[in-house]
């Protein structure tokens, strides 16, 4: 029996079907029992319907691992669509591009360029930006349009470093920060308009928009407008906290809604599913976020296009739950 049948999920059940966009999900909900990265890499690409990896840099990457993660990559067949960056240890504890302390800045950017320079090298081709303790915790504790400058002028260095590589802001409101520097959509299209290459974009995370009181098939209707939404990573949460349960498990016309308009805006890019099976078995719950977006995924088919757009022209709720058959 492989990991993805640990808790009896049956073959019928745990088999994806077709998916407009690459798959992929959180490495480190494999790893919660020890698992080593390589480990980890084998129990995600054992689960039908997963087409692409993700791992975080440099988190992922030690070099006393170098050869067998390459080879485990080697044996899923899967592509790596992204490196999502993590700045940790106390180094980066009071900022990352924007500490008070001009070497850590330094040194917070030349990670970042590592990983568009490694992301080159394995054709990942997205590199993701988490400012994680980029922002402050009390009033009068930074100069806000210092420590702005300093992320655009982070931002800007690592999208230049290397044009091939899109580069996004992955905003989140708070944690662990009381408030982060770019706390919503708005916030990272903002920092993209100040950067000014077109190589810099925004990723959105269901959990961290519900956060910021964003209705996320908006924000990411507004990234996809200017051109700009180059990551989505799908979960679903109570807003009040970066929960990352299952999709659609809390708010399914909301997720139903957002593959709508990534549809119709054609988003090209990866579905990251950035959740936390704790309690659940981490295949058995990667297994079931793939079911339910096909699931989701086959109600879209079945929409009545004209009558949506209608109903949509006229702002009729009513109306618009009719032409997808909510009502």
């Amino acid at each position: 029996m492989t990991e993805g049948n640990e808790k009896g999920l049956s073959e019928e059940e745990s088999v994806g079907q077709f998916s407009p966009w690459r798959i992929a999900s959180r490495l480190n909900s494999f790893r919660r029992d020890g698992a080593s990265v390589v480990e980890a890499i084998r129990r995600i690409g054992r689960v039908a319907g997963v087409s692409a990896l993700e791992l975080n840099y440099p988190q992922h990457f030690r070099h006393s691992e170098d050869d067998e993660r390459e080879r485990a990559i080697a044996e899923t067949g899967l592509p790596v669509t992204a490196l999502n960056l993590r700045f940790e240890g106390p180094m980066f504890e009071r900022g990352a591009f924007t500490s008070p302390d001009l070497e850590s800045r330094r040194s917070a950017v030349a990670l970042a360029c590592e990983a568009v320079d490694l992301a080159a090298r394995v054709s990942a081709e997205h590199v993701v930006l988490w400012m994680a303790d980029d922002g402050w915790d009390y009033p009068f504790q930074v100069r806000y349009d210092e420590l702005w400058q300093h992320e655009i002028d982070g931002f800007r260095e690592v999208a230049s470093r290397n044009p091939a590589i899109r580069v996004s802001i992955e905003y989140k409101p708070s944690d662990p920060r009381r408030f982060s520097l770019v706390r919503t959509v708005s916030d990272a299209l903002l920092a993209t308009k100040d950067v000014g290459l077109p190589n810099l974009g925004v990723t959105v995370d269901i959990c961290h928009a519900y956060m910021a009181g964003e209705h996320p098939p908006a924000a990411a209707a507004m990234a996809l407008r200017q051109g700009r939404l180059f990551g989505i990573h799908m979960n679903d949460g109570y807003g009040t906290a970066d929960d990352g349960l299952m999709i659609g498990s809390v708010h399914k016309r909301d997720t139903l809604e957002l593959l709508h308009i990534l549809q119709e805006g054609h988003y090209s890019g990866t579905i990251y599913f950035d959740t936390f099976p704790i309690r659940e078995n981490p295949s058995a719950e990667l297994a079931a976020n793939i079911k339910e977006l096909e699931r989701l995924l086959s109600m879209l088919d079945s929409f009545r296009r004209e009558d949506l757009t209608m109903a949509q022209n006229a702002q009729d709720s009513l109306s618009a739950f009719r032409a997808i058959d909510l009502l």
